[in-house]
């Protein structure tokens, strides 16, 4: 069997109703598994719960490759989350509505004008959304331009979070995917909402972009460390 005629069989199985039915319900009671076995801290977590408290909806903002633990990070607030179109985004946005979060499909590249429409309407239905910034193909821990757009739009404030463990392995793919190992001590940090000026230029809007990159790769290195410095 060719490798076009293997590539195929593999495609049409991946795509096939029950398998996209099965598989994201299994992945979904595997991470529930595997957030149980962790020991968990959570650093700054006022910080959304000011924002909540000021009645303002919120735009969490992680790295791609922090995003496996994520679904749990605050569990009970109405999320929506912004999943890409590739053919892989339809098994995180069905793992997505397992864990009960309204899926909004696109990107930069595909379906980016009706998802950033999407964003606005469901942050006026009282939903916060779930944007990995560097998001869904890289390049690796860096911002693209829509969630600062879409914060100055709405008003509604980034706040950066992350997460991290103290054993854990990186897999090799473009956005270093983390996965904790089990029974070990994981950590989320949130940082400080950050707001963007509603009539912030151009230029502005690409500083925006590098300082919410500096507050994730901030809190990412604070993650990683976070165990080392407290024994």
């Amino acid at each position: 069997m060719g490798t076009s005629r293997i590539s195929h069989v593999v495609t049409t199985v991946r795509e096939h109703r029950l398998v996209l039915q099965v598989v994201p319900r299994i992945a979904a009671r595997l991470m529930i598994g595997m957030y149980r076995l962790l020991r968990i801290v959570h650093v700054n977590r006022g910080s959304p719960e000011s924002c909540w408290t000021r009645q303002e909806r919120i735009i969490f903002a992680f790295w791609h490759g922090r995003l496996l633990m994520m679904p749990f990070a605050y569990p009970g607030k109405p999320l929506a989350t912004l999943i890409s179109q590739h053919r892989d985004g339809e098994y995180i946005s069905r793992i997505a509505v397992v864990f009960g979060s309204r899926v909004i499909r696109g990107s930069a590249t595909r379906g980016g004008v009706r998802a950033f429409k999407q964003m606005i309407l469901a942050l006026k239905e009282g939903f916060n959304l779930v944007i990995t910034p560097d998001g869904p193909r890289g390049p690796r821990a860096k911002v693209k331009s829509g969630v600062i757009e879409l914060a100055k739009l709405t008003g509604a404030p980034i706040v950066p979070v992350t997460f991290s463990a103290a054993r854990r392995r990186f897999l090799k793919s473009w956005d270093a995917f983390l996965l904790p190992l089990p029974f070990s001590r994981a950590v989320y940090i949130w940082g400080d909402p950050m707001y963007v000026e509603p009539m912030a230029t151009k230029e502005e809007v690409a500083k925006y972009q590098d300082i919410l990159a500096e507050r994730l790769d901030l809190l990412t290195m604070k993650a990683d460390e976070y165990f080392k410095s407290s024994r």
